[in-house]
């Protein structure tokens, strides 16, 4: 009996050890029962009923794009073997790889064609930045454009000798929803046409990734807000939809004899068009996950993301791949703040009191902001919990009171630490808010928002009543606001200073205007009669303003700043170079350059 238990649990610990993990599986191509896709940077087949993936390539550099011969023999696949991207081939059993190209112009793998040949899709012999097909005999190395001047993506019909293709290439960004100038639409062109025929002109969104079998063509669109699986008829009626996934997009799909193999997220997919199954497959990799070892960093300051002063100035907040450190700027304690495993922190930085800090963290699945001990000590504390997109750093008033941040959803918020209140403040529809920065009193809040002519302005939000204020104009960019100590003056960043290196666009050459040190420090006075500290004393200098003010323990600019609507241009300012002159009869709002 006991051996009988021996033997059991033995038996138990190596069906756990072979239980390998799963890895992130992405362009595959099927035949058959057989599945070749990229993970790791390397191409691995495996079964179509899934199970452990045998690794076919091991070279450092990324093979991608595979597509199985007609026999099922031969993988074609697009390497890093000699540096840049080209076309190879090699026994599906494995074996040595066969350059094809020798291009540079990162040839991609689209299909086989029945009669054999490879077709791929390259730059190489456009005069203009265009994707064409390229026919490829792999046993001779002859190839044979197809007669398109824009083609990146095709599917043949061999009984009709007709091409199914897509004119644009992918966007690179992957945007939900496209509907711009490279958007992705479906063509047909038949062997003899003089030109080809669109078949999605009732759709602005994106079409792509065109399989043909059994008399319909099988594609990718996101029809219904999601990229899922669609078919239609060769003349573009019929239309149907396959999948109806809502979260990730269906990606590389490959087609074999009426099976599709296609990306879902970190996973592959097969749909049945027989059958109309859509199943995961269960796929492992017997690899080392080289990836996912743990790896000593030799310079941790070339990951730091970001870096903060504590308000006495005494210790740094640091934050380098997801952890949070405290360092002392003289003697003293370095502290690592604890932290669940997998869960990443962003944009550490003190609080008011010095003793805490305002981090976001994905604990939650969502961006949320947390405050943990400064000294390493205690358990974090969630401060929101309503988190939806993505949050861009907060900035902390300096009372202890308030938080202020913008979104992915371009609003912008401020949260009160004690009541525990979020507030939406604006919301724009062109691009983020950012820059923001609080008045000694944290009383106003500077922020930078951009203009309808995409300009950035800086403006001024008191939290205690919605009081708004415009600083800057909206002819030149204005940004990164800070307020001086005692609240009378914000200091910025603009783009004022245009002047050309180029002393005229005529000439032997006829060089461009070429415009450098564009930035300079600009201020502005928060409150009329103030002069600037940094002019040089003279004999029209007063008196310094009331001595009561500095007593009063309040910032000027809390009490005392205006509402004034937008300067203009030129209002207290030079609008032939962009400097601003120190006039006394000019708004209170008139910005400064700073002397040179």
């Amino acid at each position: 009996m006991q051996l009988l238990v021996s033997i059991f649990l033995l038996s138990l610990g190596l069906c756990c050890f072979a239980q390998t993990p799963a890895g992130y599986y992405r362009f595959p191509a099927i035949h058959g029962d057989t599945i070749v896709f990229t993970s790791e940077g390397d191409l691995w087949r495996v079964p179509v009923a899934g199970g452990t993936a045998q690794r076919l390539t091991t070279h450092p550099g990324l093979e991608a794009h595979a597509a199985i011969s007609p026999d099922g023999k031969t993988v074609a696949f697009s390497a890093e073997y000699e540096g840049p991207a080209e076309l190879y081939t090699m026994p599906l059993a494995g074996g040595v790889p066969t350059r094809h190209t020798f291009t540079s112009s990162n040839p991609r793998t689209i299909a086989w064609t029945a009669a054999g040949r490879v077709l791929y899709a390259t730059e190489s012999l456009s005069t203009l930045p265009s994707v064409q097909l390229v026919s490829l005999n792999p046993k001779t190395g002859g190839r044979e454009p197809l007669p398109l001047a824009q083609a990146s993506d095709g599917a043949f019909d061999p009984e009709t000798q007709t091409l199914f293709f897509t004119r644009l290439p992918k966007q690179g960004s992957s945007t939900k929803r496209y509907q711009g100038g490279w958007i992705e639409n479906l063509w047909r062109f038949r062997n003899g046409d003089d030109e080809a025929v669109l078949l999605t002109p009732d759709f602005k969104g994106t079409s792509r990734n065109p399989l043909w079998w059994n008399g319909r063509l099988y594609f990718v669109s996101d029809r219904d807000g999601i990229m899922n699986l669609w078919s239609m008829k060769a003349d573009g009626s019929d239309l149907q939809q396959l999948t109806k996934h809502t979260g990730y997009d269906v990606k590389s799909a490959a087609l074999d004899a009426g099976r599709i193999v296609y990306q879902h997220g970190a996973d592959l997919r097969l749909y049945d068009i027989r059958l109309g199954t859509d199943a995961p497959l269960d796929i492992t990799l017997a690899s080392d996950f080289d990836q996912k070892r743990e790896k000593w960093v030799k310079k941790p300051i070339d990951y730091l993301t970001a870096a903060h002063v504590s308000p006495n100035g005494d210790r740094l907040a640091l934050t380098a791949r997801g952890q949070v450190f405290v360092a002392p700027v003289e003697q003293g304690r370095f502290v690592e703040a604890p932290r669940k495993p997998g869960v990443r922190y962003r944009n550490a930085r003190f609080l008011a009191d010095s003793k805490s800090l305002l981090v976001q963290s994905d604990e939650s699945g969502e961006i949320e902001f947390w405050k943990l001990a400064a000294n390493g000590l205690g358990q974090p504390e969630a401060l929101t919990t309503d988190g939806k997109v993505f949050r861009f750093e907060g900035a902390p008033a300096p009372d202890g009171q308030w938080i202020a941040w913008g979104d992915k959803d371009l609003k912008f918020w401020v949260y009160h630490l004690q009541r525990r209140e979020i507030k939406l403040i604006a919301e724009v529809q062109d691009d983020n808010f950012g820059d923001f920065a609080w008045s000694p009193d944290s009383q106003w809040l500077a922020y930078v928002e951009s203009a309808t002519n995409t300009y950035r302005q800086i403006k001024l939000y008191r939290v205690g009543d919605g009081t708004r204020a415009t600083v800057t104009s909206d002819r030149v960019e204005s940004f990164n606001p800070t307020w001086s100590p005692d609240g009378k003056w914000l200091y910025f960043l603009s783009n004022r200073e245009i002047r050309s290196l180029a002393p005229s666009p005529w000439g032997p050459r006829q060089p461009d205007p070429f415009f450098a040190d564009t930035t300079k420090i600009y201020q502005v006075a928060l409150t009329k009669g103030l002069r600037s500290p940094f002019a040089p004393k003279d004999e029209l200098q007063g008196e310094e303003p009331e001595k009561s003010e500095k007593k009063s323990g309040r910032s000027v600019a809390s009490r005392a700043l205006p509402h004034p609507g937008p300067l203009p241009l030129g209002e207290g300012e030079n609008a032939t170079t962009g400097i601003w002159r120190d006039r006394s009869s000019s708004s209170s709002l008139a910005p400064q350059a700073f002397p040179s």
